[in-house]
């Protein structure tokens, strides 16, 4: 038997584990980095592939035996964009295959990107995009949608940290300011009646599906602020809706990862409130087959 490929899964010092090159005072949510890498080491195997764990800095030399490299729980990259990226283009430079490519990094690190989905007929939140944003803007926005609470969000921001809500009972300070490029969406109710909806697809196909819930008095989802997920059934149109965000991607290659969060509008259908293709967490306790999936993908770009 051939020696085994080695494909490199990107991660950060919070979420690596401390033999791994990653801090000993790792992320709350680190054992979602843990839980992944125990559902594709061992189908990773089965296909002749070994997966090793690597921090995204570390030097290029460590990168030169590696075949294929997965973006896999960067989860710090949003501090630092441009180092990043500039990373993710000498990695490619070597000739080491890049999942997701740099192209596609690029173009979705700015959530910027919800705009060009909006404009090639991808249903979207409606949304103000300010560069800082201030008290006075949250003010107008209120007005501007009609509504009695919004959200406020980074526009290059991972797993909602520096997030914000504001009401108008409880609006921000006069002198609040964000300091970052963010966008004001009108607060979904939906995201706390029946959650955000999950579509994980491997290599453009439809791998499952979850949904996840925030705890009581948040509507946050993420684990970090106490999240939970389950397996989640589509019907054939909520596939339908999904997928349709799959097909407005304008790439000319398929992404080897996908996953499409959704959020049901008033009116019932479901409209996008992200595409992750950098760095997503995919599920793999709510899609047991998710490391066979990726390996059979990974295969095929190797081949």
């Amino acid at each position: 038997m051939t020696a085994p490929r080695k494909i490199g899964f990107l991660g950060c010092p919070g979420t690596l584990p401390a033999d791994e090159g990653g801090s000993s005072d790792r992320r709350e949510d680190a054992f979602e980095h843990d839980l992944q890498i125990a559902a594709l080491r061992p189908a990773f195997a089965s296909a002749n592939l070994e997966l090793v764990e690597l921090d995204w800095r570390a030097p290029l030399a460590a990168f030169a035996d590696i075949a294929l490299v997965l973006i896999g729980t960067a989860w710090d990259y949003q501090d630092y964009a441009d180092d990043f990226i500039a990373k993710l283009d000498a990695i490619e430079g070597t000739g080491t295959i890049l999942c997701n490519s740099t192209d596609i990094t690029r173009w979705n690190i700015n959530k910027n990107y919800l705009r060009k989905l909006s404009d090639l007929g991808a249903q979207t939140i409606p949304t103000l995009w300010l560069e800082a944003p201030t008290s006075d803007d949250v003010i107008a926005a209120f007005a501007h949608f009609d509504t009695d609470r919004v959200v406020v969000k980074r526009q290059t921001g991972a797993g909602a940290e520096g997030q914000y809500s504001f009401s108008k009972d409880a609006p921000p300070p006069a002198d609040w300011r964000m300091a970052h490029p963010a966008m004001i969406q009108p607060f979904l109710p939906a995201i706390v009646e029946e959650g955000e909806l999950t579509f994980v697809f491997i290599d453009g196909e439809f791998s499952h599906s979850v949904r996840k819930t925030a705890p009581e008095n948040e509507y946050r989802i993420q684990s970090l602020y106490g999240g939970t997920e389950e397996v989640f059934i589509p019907s054939p149109d909520e596939l339908s809706d999904a997928q349709a965000i799959m097909h407005a991607l304008p790439f000319n290659e398929t992404p080897l990862y996908a996953r499409i969060d959704m959020i049901r509008l008033a009116s019932g259908q479901l409209a996008v409130m992200e595409a992750e293709l950098i760095e997503p967490y995919l599920y793999p306790v709510q899609g047991p087959k998710l490391g066979e999936h990726l390996a059979k993908a990974i295969l095929k770009r190797l081949e």
